[in-house]
């Protein structure tokens, strides 16, 4: 991985995280045990924080950032699909981020949701507590039951268990 110092803020990374060798982590970033940081991710902590909980997971090509003295927050159990980007937004505990989506300044995605793939979170918009969002711009499709919201949280602990199986078997090979 590649982690950078910027204007004496360096990352914190739990040792049970894993960031993939190709993903770029710069300056005020945090992120939290157990966490899976996927390839080719860019989380650029150098003019806001960013925080990223517990048993999360960025896949792939993914961009997280934040506006100057400001936050990205992500909480505990959260997902973040293949390509997404976050900028300047609160993302609550168990969310489910689909593959492609954009989550915009200020924006407030409740605990337990769901944003489509491809779904666009406008600057400033609330997506309520286990509520399903899809669309440009984002609208509330359903509400989550129980059972939907159960499913969802299991597939973190598959990301949770990648982590550890990452720092267990994953080499280089060198040719």
């Amino acid at each position: 991985m590649a982690l950078y110092e910027f204007e004496g803020k360096r990352p914190k990374i739990a040792d049970s995280a894993f960031v993939s060798e190709s993903a770029v982590v710069i300056g005020n970033v945090e992120i939290g045990e157990n966490c899976f940081i996927g390839p080719n991710c860019v989380i650029r902590g150098d003019w806001g924080r960013i925080v990223i909980g517990n048993k999360s997971n960025v896949q792939g090509c993914c961009v997280i950032h934040a506006r100057p003295d400001d936050m990205t927050k992500i909480g505990n159990r959260v997902s973040v699909g293949h390509a997404s980007m976050l900028h300047n937004c609160t993302i609550r505990d168990q969310v489910t981020i689909g593959m492609n989506a954009t989550v915009s300044d200020y924006a407030v995605v409740g605990e337990k949701s769901i944003i489509a793939e491809g779904c666009v979170v406008r600057n400033s918009q609330e997506i309520p507590p286990a509520s399903a969002a899809a669309g440009v711009p984002a609208k509330i499709i359903a509400k989550l039951t129980e059972e939907q919201i159960a499913t969802h949280d299991s597939h973190k602990d598959l990301y949770a268990g990648l982590a550890a199986r990452c720092h267990k078997s994953l080499k280089r090979i060198e040719e």
